[in-house]
């Protein structure tokens, strides 16, 4: 774990994760606080996933859009432009309601397009703030572990927020996006920082086959945690506890968490691909008994295991892309799996609705095990020699 301190006692390290943190945590409150406004004003399951479909869906069209014009105007003011114009999203959802619908659907659709993607930059910092490679590969394990205190705070933030009302969970989550935004670009790295000049072929890391085998297993990953979104509300629902919701979104990140640091403080010996095997094969397996909506004190338990192999994946995953990638795209290839988890869990949380309405938690709950397990199938199936077409060094460098 000592490599993880020394990495954050660097100059302007801590900042740029918190803030980072700070501004990424609506990403951990946003479809939550959709669902809750939706139902609260009268919408059922299936316009709730559809909004919460919708936000996904824009959030992850987004990325690489604001992404490029980063790369061309510097992070300051494109980051705070698009942060100020997700809040302005969010706060026209509040005040409008559901009706007129088109109105409501727009400001869902502003508040996920215009999000600041703040994860993309702060890898792109981070070669800049830290000396060394070895604090490097330390801040890339840590990024997946330390995500999910936004998955573990957010949604409990949701739940308090709208005790008060679910306009102000609205306008609470358009708010941190802002600050979190601006801790980061007020700082000098960011103000300094200037992307590098690219081209080449039209497809960029799409040549390659095993980023293709990559984004299609993040798009089924991603299903499986858009559906727990929306599934636990069902699930809150049939059981009239009101905090259910919140209770195993965290539950599930904690255990994510967990997984994540652990996996992270260890050396990994092996080829990353088979690794990744492996891990899928533990994460559908977490996802699968959440089908049986047992009551809330097992269910808590369940929750908290379906979590703990995401950020081992996620981890495992980025470590492949190095390697995958061809030369110039790196930037890119993460892009597009940032934009597959999400237009994956944008689909998981239209389905959930769906399966919500039609089969009560149950059903919801068994669309997030479908989702796990044809992730570990898409990786089956695409085979080891796609996804070590270019390999990289057979082990990773620890991080404890």
């Amino acid at each position: 774990m000592r490599a993880y301190l020394d990495f954050l006692r660097r100059p302007h390290a801590a900042r740029l994760l918190g803030g980072t943190l700070l501004g990424r945590l609506p990403n951990g409150m946003g479809a939550l606080a959709i669902v809750l406004f939706t139902r609260a004003h009268g919408g059922g399951y299936t316009l709730a996933g559809a909004l919460s479909a919708l936000y996904g869906l824009a959030m992850a069209a987004g990325q690489p859009v604001i992404g490029r014009a980063m790369d061309r105007f510097g992070q300051p003011r494109i980051l705070t432009a698009s942060a100020v114009a997700a809040a302005a999203g969010f706060a026209s959802f509040a005040t409008s309601g559901l009706r007129p619908l088109p109105v409501a659907v727009t400001g869902v659709l502003v508040a996920g397009f215009f999000t600041p993607p703040l994860e993309a930059g702060l890898r792109a910092l981070w070669p800049s703030v830290l000396p060394g490679e070895a604090e490097v590969q330390a801040a890339y394990a840590l990024d997946p572990a330390a995500q999910e205190l936004l998955f573990t705070c957010g949604p409990l933030i949701v739940i308090a927020a709208a005790t008060f009302s679910d306009e102000v969970a609205l306008l609470l989550t358009g708010l941190l996006r802002v600050a979190g935004t601006l801790v980061v670009t007020s700082s000098r790295p960011s103000r300094d920082w200037r992307g590098e000049g690219g081209g080449g072929h039209w497809a960029g890391p799409l040549r390659s086959p095993g980023i293709r085998v990559l984004i299609a297993a993040l798009t089924f990953v991603g299903v499986a945690l858009g559906v727990i979104s929306v599934a636990v509300v069902t699930y809150a629902d049939a059981r009239h506890i009101s905090y259910a919701s919140g209770l195993l979104l965290a539950l599930t990140a904690g255990g994510a968490f967990v997984g994540g640091v652990t996996y992270g403080g260890r050396p990994r010996p092996g080829p990353a691909y088979r690794r990744l095997g492996l891990l899928m094969t533990g994460l559908a397996a977490g996802y699968l008994p959440l089908m049986w909506a047992p009551p809330l004190p097992v269910m808590m338990v369940l929750a908290l295991l379906s979590g703990v192999f995401l950020a081992p994946v996620l981890a495992c995953t980025f470590t492949l892309v190095d390697g995958l990638a061809p030369r110039g795209t790196v930037t890119e290839a993460f892009a597009w799996l940032v934009t597959a988890f999400g237009v994956g869990s944008a689909a998981g949380a239209a389905l959930a609705g769906l399966a919500g309405d039609a089969a009560g938690a149950h059903g919801a709950f068994a669309v997030a095990g479908a989702g796990g397990v044809l992730g570990l199938l898409t990786l089956i199936t695409g085979g080891r020699i796609r996804l070590d077409s270019h390999p990289g060094p057979s082990t990773e460098p620890g991080v404890g």
